[in-house]
């Protein structure tokens, strides 16, 4: 893909740092698991010590010492501030326009930001059968704004969605605010290639930056649709020391912690 393992760090540690850099100490984070809760931790550990962080389960100023494996994670609600029950979770904190920042994962999107995370062919029989919305759709139309970060590839990234899951941006333009949703959507998009941005006015996300060693050809070759360069291309600073360690001591204690070792938890 890349020859980004050649200066010391993979594409998806570049993606995930990259992701983690966009969240500030304010934000009040929506988190999906995955990618978005990697990043967001890592965003906890450096830069954004006092960030809140909320997952789907009702945990809120959660601090996990290792990643969660689902929303239902123990580790979760021993570590947060306060755990609420679902109904006020969604009807005051996400739908009371609390959140700030609604960081999404996706197994399919397109390039308005819409997401896929219910089925891959047809919805009768379908080839696929994802996990399925949960709260994404929600969190896609109620939180301020919404940060999606995703390994890229033609089977992800798409022309069309199979199944419309979480609206991003529709048809590109002012189809949100004709829909009423008067929140921003997708306001980036992060991958292991690129930073992307959607345009102004149409709403369908260009490339702003590509990640060190990584080409345009690269990025248009692990995209389903004609990809979009903004005119002034930045390059992704590469990951700090700093950066790196937080991220690989929190990976390595997750993959202990699942195992089920001694490692699992710092002391």
């Amino acid at each position: 893909m890349s020859d980004a393992g050649n200066l010391g760090f993979t594409p998806n540690e570049m993606m995930t740092i990259a992701a983690s850099r966009a969240l500030k100490n304010d934000d009040v984070c929506f988190v999906g698991i995955g990618a978005p809760s990697a990043a967001c931790n890592v965003a906890r550990l450096t830069h954004a010590p006092d960030i809140t962080l909320i997952y789907e389960s009702g945990t809120i100023g959660t601090a996990p010492d290792v990643l969660p494996l689902s929303i239902g994670d123990g580790e979760l609600c021993e570590t947060a501030v306060t755990t609420v029950a679902l109904p006020e979770m969604f009807r005051y904190w996400l739908q009371g326009g609390r959140i700030s920042i609604g960081f999404l994962g996706a197994a399919q999107l397109d390039r308005f930001g819409n997401i896929n995370t219910t089925v891959i062919g047809d919805y009768a029989h379908p080839k696929t059968r994802l996990p399925g919305g949960g709260g994404a759709p929600e969190i896609a139309t109620s939180s301020k704004e919404v940060y999606i970060t995703m390994a890229q590839s033609k089977r992800g990234m798409v022309e069309k969605i199979d199944f419309f899951t979480s609206f991003g941006h529709g048809e590109g333009g002012d189809h949100r605010k004709r829909l009423g949703i008067d929140t921003a959507g997708p306001t980036l998009l992060i991958t292991d290639l690129a930073i992307w941005k959607p345009d102004p006015v149409t709403k369908e996300f260009t490339v702003v930056s590509l990640h060190p060693g990584v080409t345009r050809e690269q990025v248009q070759a692990t995209c389903g649709w004609v990809v979009r360069f903004a005119e002034a291309l930045d390059e992704t600073p590469a990951p700090t020391e700093l950066e790196l360690t937080t991220l690989r001591d929190l990976q390595a204690r997750t993959k202990a912690a699942h195992e089920g070792t001694a490692k699992g938890k710092a002391a």
